[in-house]
């Protein structure tokens, strides 16, 4: 315990959020990152669908979304000379009952647009004409290679000497004379700001610093692998599944993903998927396919932490100097990754912001809870 380190910024969490804040911050200040498990992107970070949406989420999660696209679609030499997203796009279909669902979809975004059934099951064979009534198609929905994004931004941190430190759990936070000190059970940590990028645990976090909470509320996504049906090849695909979010399947190195898109609230933990949950997912999806599913190889959970107004919790809190908030990302982190981390590094370096950039950050800022 006798070692200090003292730096300009100590960051929480070595999930995206927190990795990528740190990447973007260490050009020009002094960084460690704290990571409680063995490995950074443990927990929800490692178990993404890993899709890139535009239509997916609200005002503030489209802008962040549309503004990440351009850094995802460049390679860099961090990325070992590779784009971070691949073609893959979603179809979303409406069963008997769903067709009102589909038309609010197609009103409200303007990305997806509806095609016949007939060119549906030319997109994915299985789909069963008896059930489904109705399908739209975004093309521009693609897949994120997540775990390449991951590495790029720690290789991009230790470049430029930021620190990640892995398996040193927080213990203690405790703010005097301006600066923070940060402890784990092995060592000490200085710094005048903290970035709480703890995902689930972030209200947790706060506590620990005696910082007032936000209400996150950390929920459950489930998700299956099964075998691909009969001899089909899978993996040119698209992503597909119900317009009304009961369920959907993504290809996933030769097999489908299938996930009964639930959102269960649960505690901070380290997520798991329930039986009955996975088995209710599946029947979901064997109502729209022509192919029973005869085999579950694998099953998981990750966590998906919202605030109550399910838009991300970005920026200083007002009652406490240098402690600031990235936050509540939901199931958008990797699609809104670096526009975020950009943002963050802007506002913490006091940068002089656009004007689309202010009403981003007064959208997302925690004092809106206060």
């Amino acid at each position: 315990m006798n070692h200090l380190t003292q730096v300009d910024v100590i960051v929480i969490g070595g999930g995206i959020a927190g990795i990528g804040a740190a990447a973007m911050l260490s050009e020009h200040s002094s960084v460690v990152v704290l990571e409680a498990e063995s490995q950074c992107g443990y927990h929800a970070t490692g178990r993404s669908a890993a899709i890139y949406i535009p239509s997916y989420g609200g005002p503030e999660i489209s802008q962040l979304t549309t503004d990440s696209e351009t850094y995802l679609t460049t390679a860099n030499d961090h990325s070992n000379g590779q784009s971070f997203l691949h073609e893959r796009g979603e179809m979303l279909v409406a069963c008997e009952g769903e067709e009102d669902t589909m038309t609010t979809h197609l009103a409200e975004n303007t990305e997806p647009e509806e095609i016949s059934l007939s060119e549906a099951i030319d997109l994915v064979p299985i789909l069963n004409p008896k059930t489904v009534r109705r399908a739209s198609i975004e093309k521009s929905a693609r897949d994120i290679d997540t775990d390449l994004l991951l590495q790029s931004w720690i290789k991009l941190c230790r470049s430029q000497g930021g620190q990640i430190v892995t398996g040193q759990a927080v213990t203690s936070i405790r703010h005097e004379a301006e600066t923070w000190t940060v402890k784990t059970k092995q060592q000490r940590f200085q710094a005048p700001i903290v970035i709480n990028a703890a995902g689930a645990w972030a209200d947790q976090v706060a506590s620990l610093a005696g910082v007032k909470t936000v209400g996150l509320q950390p929920c459950r996504r489930s998700a299956a692998l099964i075998p691909p049906p009969g001899d089909y090849d899978v993996n040119h695909w698209p992503l597909f599944g119900s317009v009304a979010k009961t369920w959907y399947a993504k290809p996933m190195s030769g097999k489908l993903m299938v996930s009964p898109a639930d959102e269960d609230p649960v505690e901070p933990h380290d997520a798991y998927a329930e039986d009955m949950t996975i088995i209710e997912g599946i029947d979901r999806y064997e109502r729209a396919v022509t192919m029973p599913v005869n085999r579950v190889e694998h099953n998981w959970a990750g966590l998906r932490t919202f605030a109550k107004d399910k838009v991300p919790v970005v920026g200083w809190d007002v009652n406490a100097e240098g402690f600031f908030w990235l936050a509540g990302q939901g199931g958008y982190g990797f699609q809104t990754a670096p526009a975020m981390s950009q943002l963050v590094a802007r506002i913490i370096n006091r940068e002089t912001l656009s004007l689309k950039e202010d009403r981003l950050v007064d959208a997302l800022a925690p004092l809106r809870f206060v």
